[in-house]
This record gives C-alpha cells, sequence and structure tokens, in this order.
C-alpha cells in the first residue's frame, strides 16, 4: 500500500476529486494548508503599500492506494492541476505498513 499526498492550487479541488472519482479512487481526506515552495509567496498592493504575502492558500489530498494504481492516480491528479506555472504544487509518495480499520478492526489491505 501506498500514501499519495498532493499539494495543489485550491481551484483545482473540484476538478481533481472529479478525476480520482472517474479512475475509481474510494476515501481521500483532503485539507485547507497554507505554504509555500520554489516562488516565496507573492508581492501585493494595497491602499498604495506593497506587501509580501509568503504563506499561500493550498489543498492537501491525502489517499491509500494499491502500488499498482499509483502511477494512475497520480497521473490523473498530474494531468488535471498542471497550469505550468509556479506554484502548482508537488506530489509525495510513502509506503504505508499497515492500515487498521478502528469500527471492525480489519488490517491490511481489506481494511482500506
Amino acid at each position: 500500500m501506498k500514501k499519495i499526498e498532493a499539494i495543489i492550487r485550491d481551484e483545482k479541488l473540484g476538478a481533481v476529486k472529479e478525476s480520482l472519482k472517474d479512475i475509481g479512487v474510494g476515501g481521500m481526506t483532503i485539507t485547507e494548508v497554507r505554504g509555500h515552495g520554489t516562488q516565496k509567496g507573492v508581492t501585493e498592493i494595497y491602499r498604495g503599500k506593497s506587501f509580501s504575502v509568503d504563506l499561500l492558500p493550498k489543498i492537501k489530498i491525502e489517499m491509500v492506494v494499491d502500488e499498482k494504481d499509483v502511477d494512475t492516480v497520480t497521473n490523473a491528479i498530474t494531468d488535471v492541476a498542471r497550469t505550468g506555472s509556479i506554484g502548482d504544487g508537488k506530489i509525495f509518495v510513502s509506503s504505508i505498513d499497515d492500515i487498521i480499520r478502528i469500527r471492525t478492526g480489519e488490517k491490511g489491505a481489506t481494511a482500506v
């Protein structure tokens, strides 16, 4: 099992959710987050004064999938979330040692 964490632009959430639903991703956790990467934020002008916004709003999507589905899921996210501009986000893939469904006590792949 693999955990996929995708940090995307907030305006891309609807399209990414639909894309994941279309390929059969069953569950996901979505969190509103703030951060910055390469772009280090943006400079805004408000009432004639310049100020820097260094933590930009982003969306974090987390899901656990079978290893065989990792490329399909990451490609679906990338295809829909890409604008070609700095700030499109990142996808992190990590291994999951075990999963336990609290309600039933099931473990492993059956608990997903």
